[in-house]
């Protein structure tokens, strides 16, 4: 069963746009993962320091195997979250 996550986060006054840039380059790594079913970084207009991540994963192994890659661990963990004040995450299954 389709295993899904919803990340919002909040950025650092002054660092939205390097938020942008990681956020990107996350995105094309994680979506070449085999079991990465969707990855879409959203920016809200009206607050450019507030983004919303959903990820869809073909099971929740694929989502372990996710975040246990180099470029999570190099981008997500080693980057992009030290950028944010705030982070939420609440996980989904598809019905």
């Amino acid at each position: 069963m389709p295993f899904v996550l919803v990340v919002r986060m909040k950025a650092k006054e002054g660092e939205e746009e390097r938020a942008v840039g990681i956020a990107r380059e996350l995105a094309e790594a994680s979506r070449g993962e085999p079991g990465c079913e969707a990855y879409v970084p959203c920016r809200d207009p009206e607050d450019p320091r507030s983004f919303l991540f959903y990820e869809q994963y073909r099971d929740k192994a694929a989502f372990e195997e996710h975040g246990a890659s180099e470029h999570f661990q190099r981008l997500a963990l080693g980057g992009l979250f030290e950028l944010m004040e705030s982070r939420e995450r609440t996980f989904y299954e598809t019905v």
